[in-house]
């Protein structure tokens, strides 16, 4: 991975090692960041260190860590998953663990230093991703950083009972902009 410095938002991004395992552990633990994902279960150190083992080392993934600049210190995570190199996409997803983090610019400026990663290094041509249609900051920062609204699934995920909206959106390699649809 190259360099991927966002030098408004003081941040870059570092490839995840399994040294982050409990602080990726914790920081999807915490309720400000669990109740903005639809997968919504406590994490577990099995079910990271199997992430690890059948995503990341298997190339269906690629997660990092989002740093400070001037200290070094992880304040989240940025991915993307499912990785398919037949239609060249992949899901995006992100989270901010250090509530001093949030709400300053760094999930934007994550989102497109991941995006230029996504289209420069992996060639790929469609990131998209989903998010709870009431996660409205998450959304204002999705569309800043290049990323459409493309649809709305109603009643898409039932969490705790109660059946919610799904916000679909989708960010396309500028590169391939001269490419004819059949």
């Amino acid at each position: 991975m190259k360099q991927y410095i966002d030098t408004k938002a003081g941040i870059y991004l570092r490839l995840m090692t399994w040294d982050d395992t409990d602080l990726i552990i914790a920081w999807r633990n915490t309720e400000a960041v669990r109740r903005n994902f639809i997968y919504q279960e406590l994490f577990t150190r099995e079910g990271h260190e199997n992430w690890i083992r059948n995503m990341i080392e298997t190339g269906r993934a690629v997660q990092t860590i989002i740093c400070d600049v001037k200290t070094d210190t992880p304040l989240g995570s940025v991915y993307i998953r499912d990785i398919d190199r037949k239609h060249n996409k992949a899901e995006y997803g992100i989270f901010i663990g250090e509530a001093q983090a949030r709400g300053r610019g760094v999930g934007t400026g994550a989102a497109k230093l991941m995006l230029r990663y996504c289209f420069e290094e992996e060639r790929l041509h469609r990131i998209y991703l989903r998010a709870l249609s009431d996660n409205l900051p998450a959304i204002r920062s999705y569309e800043k950083a290049g990323f459409v609204r493309e649809a709305c699934l109603r009643d898409d995920v039932r969490i705790d009972g109660v059946y919610r909206d799904i916000i679909w959106m989708a960010a396309l390699n500028p590169a391939d902009a001269g490419i004819v649809k059949k």
